[in-house]
């Protein structure tokens, strides 16, 4: 079968032959009909020192996908074949302190699919059972194979009220543009984004965002400071942009939260610290998803037909085609990029 893998310590990835995987106990063998594209399998591809300090090639990579179930080993009870599963990317080891006191989502010990362990980027994988979540039947495969990335901002949206409140979401990217579907099927009063892209302010108004602000053009304190005069109720920091940590502690109202999910360009940020104590902020800081609380939460808003994410999905891409799918990336004009892999493997289930 043909896989995108990292065959070499070096920019750029190959398509290329390699043996079907085999089944072995724990795990489930899965028939992958989409995937989508991470910043992660970016990194990758462009080999930056992050990805060249973490990948050991060769390594078949992605850890978004979506599909059926073909084969179960002897261990493994809670799936069969035909079910419809995607993939979770964080491998916990159920044994840390984190992992005992139902905080897997920062367990010492994970292993990322595609990145520390062969992903998802070929027609079949082989995974442990516990990371193909099962994905209810009304839910198409071309959308499961996001609810990783969906399930972040599922995580940042629902670590604090939602239903009724003013949030502002600082950065239209993906999981971002996300978010705001996800802010609106909880029932949010309102929902402004900032964002300085013309083409993701474009999908942000198209996934209902109520004020969209361009920071490039206007002064987002201000205007904020005009139309919310009490403050906004939480703001979910998506950007990974310095700016945007004094923007949240300015705009957010006393006793407010800011749950902050995006990474920084440097490992330490000037914040206006006393602002925010003064002000009461709860201050979170947002990594994966909850497992499996995220999941579930995910499932229901999917299955029930609140969430709607297909503006956010852009681009598809025949699994082949992965060069065309990273530069279109690189040039910061996509939402989410999905790979066809066995699209019609979903016929047969």
């Amino acid at each position: 079968m043909k896989a995108i893998a990292k065959v070499r310590p070096e920019p750029g990835a190959d398509f290329i032959d390699v043996q079907e995987p085999t089944l072995k106990p724990g795990h489930i063998k899965m028939r992958v009909c989409y995937g989508s594209v991470c910043g992660t399998d970016l990194h990758i591809y462009a080999w930056d020192p992050w990805a060249a300090s973490r990948i050991l090639p060769p390594r078949i990579i992605g850890h978004e996908f979506s599909g059926i179930v073909e084969e179960v080993a002897d261990d493994v009870t809670e799936l069969k074949p035909g079910d419809t599963v995607a993939s979770e990317s964080h491998i916990v080891c159920g044994q840390c302190k984190q992992c005992r006191n139902g905080q897997g989502h920062v367990c010492v010990n994970t292993k990322i699919l595609g990145v520390d362990v062969d992903g998802g980027f070929a027609p079949v994988a082989v995974i442990p059972w516990q990371n193909a979540r099962k994905t209810p039947p009304s839910v198409p495969l071309d959308v499961a194979c996001v609810q990783d990335p969906l399930g972040n901002a599922v995580h940042t949206a629902m670590a604090g009220p939602v239903t009724g409140q003013d949030i502002l979401i600082t950065g239209m990217g993906p999981i971002g543009l996300f978010a705001v579907g996800v802010c609106k099927a909880l029932g949010a009063n309102s929902v402004v984004v900032t964002e300085v892209s013309p083409y993701r302010l474009q999908l942000a108004e198209r996934m209902g965002a109520d004020l969209i602000i361009d920071p490039s053009k206007e002064d987002p304190v201000q205007l904020l400071a005009n139309r919310y005069p009490e403050g906004i109720d939480g703001t979910l920091e998506m950007s990974g942009h310095p700016s945007a940590l004094s923007l949240a502690v300015a705009a957010t109202r006393p006793g407010g939260r800011v749950s902050l999910l995006g990474l920084f360009p440097e490992r330490q940020m000037a914040v206006p610290l006393n602002d925010a104590i003064f002000k009461g902020l709860d201050i979170q800081c947002i990594v994966g998803r909850r497992i499996w609380e995220t999941w579930d939460q995910m499932s229901d808003l999917l299955a029930g037909g609140k969430l709607d994410i297909l503006p956010v999905l852009t681009h598809r891409f025949h699994y082949s085609e992965f060069s065309q799918a990273m530069e279109a990336m690189a040039q910061g004009k996509t939402g989410k990029v999905v790979f066809e892999i066995a699209p019609n493997a979903a016929n047969y289930q």
